[in-house]
């Protein structure tokens, strides 16, 4: 089935957490697959290289997992490029799904893995609404592109954007809208890193933004335009959706602030943690829906 499953209550006592009173967890354990097929680009972070596991769930696994495991989450983690796990029964046993995809998943697409069935993805959109957790990281906003109708897929829908394109890796500056929201409290100075920094169109206007993409001073022609979402948290009925768009370079991964963000998002998506997502877009990115002006032919 071309995944690896890691039961972290266990894998916790072999990184010497599991049987430390600090590290035992009272809540319930949360069933969550990280779901990296890439039916378009595949990038480094989910590449599996002669059969060894990703940057990404080595990551997860090193760095993510320990922290969630400190901050007293109890999650069992699957790791998995198979889109033929998306069924009803397949859907049902996890509490919340973290996406790192790329292309329309109901094809085979690069990486050669199983896709989706369209009944699957639909399948799984209405579990998200009905209360199912979902986190985006960086290219899951680069999945089912393309508008229809001036509309985006009712994946994207889902997410809050759709991709739009980047320019040429480079430093810039994020600042914090919300440092109340797990995981935010060390972004609350703002930072500044070299990344490969995403713009995005189609936003959902009951986004609540969490980091803002300063755009003062970056160069290329897709960022010049106002700040704009770059992080946010929303509901999808009664489903908790969060997405970063952090998260290209494998040393950003590394990053102790990104895994922070991170395990702070999956922590609300998955319902251990509670928090206001009011929408607040037009109080902290109100030029958000301005593009960059079309190049002159």
């Amino acid at each position: 089935m071309n995944r690896r499953q890691f039961l972290f209550g266990a894998s916790a006592a072999a990184l010497g957490l599991g049987t430390s009173p600090a590290f035992r967890v009272p809540g319930p354990r949360r069933r969550i697959l990280f779901f990296i097929k890439s039916s378009g680009f595949e990038h480094s972070v989910v590449k599996e290289k002669d059969g060894q596991p990703s940057h990404f769930e080595k990551v997860t696994r090193e760095g993510i997992l320990p922290l969630a495991a400190k901050a007293g989450h109890s999650w069992e983690i699957t790791f998995s490029k198979d889109g033929s796990l998306f069924t009803p029964q397949g859907i049902a046993a996890y509490d919340a799904f973290v996406f790192y995809t790329s292309g329309d998943l109901t094809k085979e697409g690069t990486d050669k893995k199983p896709p989706m069935s369209p009944e699957g993805k639909e399948a799984f959109l209405e579990a998200i609404r009905k209360g199912k957790g979902f986190v985006g990281v960086h290219a899951a906003t680069d999945s089912f592109r393309g508008a229809k109708g001036g509309r985006p897929d009712p994946y994207l829908e889902m997410i809050g954007a759709e991709f739009t394109g980047h320019g040429a890796q480079q430093k810039a500056r994020m600042t914090c809208a919300d440092p109340k929201f797990p995981g935010m409290a060390g972004a609350r100075d703002g930072f500044e890193w070299n990344e490969e920094w995403y713009t995005h169109r189609f936003y959902a206007r009951d986004l609540h933004v969490l980091l803002v993409q300063e755009t003062a001073g970056m160069k290329g022609d897709l960022y010049q335009r106002p700040p704009y979402p770059a992080t946010w948290a929303r509901m999808h009925g009664q489903g908790r959706v969060f997405y970063t768009s952090l998260g290209h370079r494998e040393d950003v991964m590394t990053q102790p602030l990104f895994q922070e963000i991170l395990v702070g998002g999956i922590a609300w998506a998955a319902g251990d943690l509670k928090a206001e997502v009011a929408p607040n877009m037009e109080k902290v990115t109100p030029g958000a829906f301005e593009m960059p002006a079309p190049k002159k032919k």
